[in-house]
């Protein structure tokens, strides 16, 4: 199993999470590109402290939303959307190789994650950004959502990802941040609904239904309250439980 965060995050003055200690626990690091958040000397920084940890590297792409923080809903052009995230995994790669490692996979961050998730044109034109700059790229989307087989169908290598830490509906998707119970802040609670993943393949739902679900990396968001103490409390029960943990793609 991999474990994942979004890192890269700060911005000038704004400090957003503690990259330096997540990176001791996650085995792949989705770093922010600049649309979303992030600056080039953090993300720079991030991406040395990657490398020096053998973390895999991934483009985590948005929208161009700073003061949302790539949060808020948008309908770019196709034109505009596949600029955009050309634009970003090519920053991202510049930057990667003054820090001595590379760009692996792509992860689309918030609206834009959920968004294409189910919409088929703002997908194609991520898909298309992505073959466009490099088809080797592997695409991290949401477990059991459309995008998947519609990546797979282009000839993309897809992973699935389910979240630590965001509670989900019946249908497999996210609950809604505006709700009430749709962000996780026990560290106790969340290893143990991800050893129960893990083990079973199954997670409940806010409804109290367990729904199947097939991962193969585990996402905890950096900026959430207490996210460095929940990705070490679930890492630790994973391997407790003999769970092997590393990237999904290869370091090579």
């Amino acid at each position: 199993m991999d474990i994942n965060s979004d890192l890269g995050e700060s911005y000038g003055a704004w400090r957003m999470g503690d990259d330096a200690a997540m990176l001791d626990i996650v085995s792949s690091a989705n770093v922010a590109c600049g649309f979303h958040a992030g600056d080039p000397a953090g993300i720079l920084q991030t991406l040395k402290q990657a490398a020096a940890r053998g973390v895999a590297v991934g483009a985590h792409v948005a929208y161009p939303d700073l003061a949302g923080f790539g949060r808020r809903n948008m309908d770019p052009s196709s034109a505009e959307l596949v600029g955009d995230v050309i634009y970003q995994i090519g920053a991202l790669q510049g930057l990667a190789t003054a820090a001595g490692t590379r760009v692996r996979y792509v992860k689309p961050h918030g609206a834009l994650y959920n968004t294409i998730a189910q919409d088929a044109r703002q997908a194609g034109d991520v898909i298309e950004a992505i073959q466009a700059v490099d088809p080797q790229l592997t695409l991290m989307a949401l477990a059991g959502a459309p995008l998947i087989e519609w990546a797979k169908e282009r000839g993309l290598r897809v992973v699935a990802e389910a979240f630590a830490d965001r509670a989900y509906n019946e249908d497999g998707s996210l609950v809604s941040r505006r709700l009430p119970g749709a962000v996780l802040h026990d560290p106790q609670q969340v290893a143990q609904r991800m050893l129960q993943l893990v083990q079973t393949g199954e997670i409940e739902t806010i409804t109290g239904k367990r729904i199947r679900l097939q991962a193969d990396s585990i996402c905890v968001h950096g900026d959430s309250p207490g996210a460095v103490e929940m990705a070490r409390c679930m890492r630790e029960r994973l391997l407790q439980a003999g769970v092997s943990l590393q990237p999904f793609v290869s370091m090579a």
